[in-house]
């Protein structure tokens, strides 16, 4: 596995993917290479994973793409596996090296990146341009959500491998952390999530601090390449005293508190597919107000408050406050339905199925390898 900054899992949606998956797949026999980056965590085993740590430039264009490149040479030259999964269709350049010697490769292709703020001009060209190199250079495409595997079907007639994410079923964690914040359970609305535009929280920050809402609005999260975005953040949270910044928490123990104990949890990301921060609040029970997207519909199963302006954030977060008896009830259907669908024993079942048929022969190259992308854009 390789293409992400590997285990242990301290990050987003990737590595906690490959964490979860890797340690079931050590459990059902099978040897697992995790190449890792950058990680204070030396150790070259983790969950009865192997890990490899190899270093990466540390420049937000080329963090990624040098250590991939690194982690393709020693996997050719020193490992040689049976199958390989390559996270990020911007490590797309790297399936020919990896095809070239005998590896067949499924390469998951996330959501659109191309779509997001942080990429300039220069950028978003690489990840579309990458998307169309690794549908033609992989032997499977790995799709985590509906809408993400209509994409592709719709901009380059190719079928994709629909394997979702899995969520944690958070038990009751204890709240002790939560009072060294002057917090209380179900006393606040939650919002995790990167400081960056497509994520909105923006409008929920603006809509809260329009709202009469009562409950402090708690904000988890930092903007490591949006200054001007985080400024008018924290502007606005500065006029308001029931807004608190929380800056990005680590602690595992602590985020699953907050996520636990919080009354509303309110997500605003809307161009990744199935995301693990909605998958882990749901997990947690807690009721969603989340940005009006099919990625998020599909997911809740349009079970939540929904919010596409500012202003509608605010309503959403008021109607809640109103109704707690129907706020609990969303939390306890939002459970059962990641309890029902969203299962990492699954997951890794299915990872480990295309494995099998991938170590077998099974590619969808000789189809796609001469895909072009549609001139008219995917409106899904």
């Amino acid at each position: 596995m390789l293409g992400t900054r590997g285990v242990p899992a301290a990050y987003g949606g990737f590595e906690t993917a490959v964490e979860e998956v890797g340690r079931r797949l050590v459990e059902r026999g099978h040897e697992v290479v995790v190449y890792t980056r950058n990680a204070q965590d030396r150790r070259d085993e983790h969950l009865g994973m192997r890990v490899v740590h190899l270093p990466a430039l540390r420049r937000k264009q080329l963090e990624t793409l040098s250590h991939s490149a690194l982690s393709s040479v020693h996997l050719v030259l020193r490992e040689r596996p049976d199958a390989a999964f390559v996270f990020n269709a911007a490590n797309a350049p790297f399936l020919p090296l990896l095809r070239a010697a005998q590896v067949p490769v499924a390469l998951h292709m996330d959501g659109l990146e191309w779509k997001r703020s942080k990429w300039d001009g220069r950028g978003r060209a690489y990840y579309r341009w990458a998307e169309q190199f690794g549908v033609r250079h992989a032997d499977a495409l790995i799709a985590d959500a509906p809408g993400i595997a209509d994409y592709y079907r719709h901009q380059f007639e190719v079928d994709t491998e629909l394997i979702r994410y899995g969520a944690p079923l958070l038990g009751n964690p204890s709240a002790e952390g939560l009072r060294g914040l002057g917090l209380e359970p179900e006393g606040y609305h939650l919002v995790v999530a990167r400081f960056e535009p497509e994520n909105h929280v923006l409008e929920i920050v603006e809509g809260y601090h329009r709202s009469a809402s009562r409950l402090p609005l708690v904000v988890v999260g930092s903007a490591p390449y949006s200054a001007a975005y985080t400024d008018e953040i924290s502007r606005i949270a500065a006029d308001d005293p029931r807004i608190r910044l929380l800056g990005g928490i680590y602690d595992q123990e602590l985020l699953d508190a907050l996520y636990a104990h919080a009354f509303t949890y309110v997500h605003g990301h809307s161009v990744g597919g199935t995301n693990p921060s909605l998958l882990r609040a749901l997990g947690a029970g807690a009721p969603v107000i989340a940005f009006d997207a099919g990625f998020n519909r599909e997911v809740l199963e349009d079970r939540g408050w929904f919010f596409r302006t500012a202003e509608e954030a605010g309503t959403s977060l008021e109607i809640a406050e109103q109704d707690r008896a129907a706020a609990r009830a969303l939390g306890r259907l939002g459970r059962d339905n990641v309890e029902r669908r969203f299962r990492w024993d699954e997951v890794a079942r299915a990872y480990e199925d295309l494995a099998h048929r991938l170590a077998t022969g099974h590619s969808v190259h000789p189809v796609a390898r001469r895909s072009r992308r549609r001139e008219d854009e995917w409106t899904g």
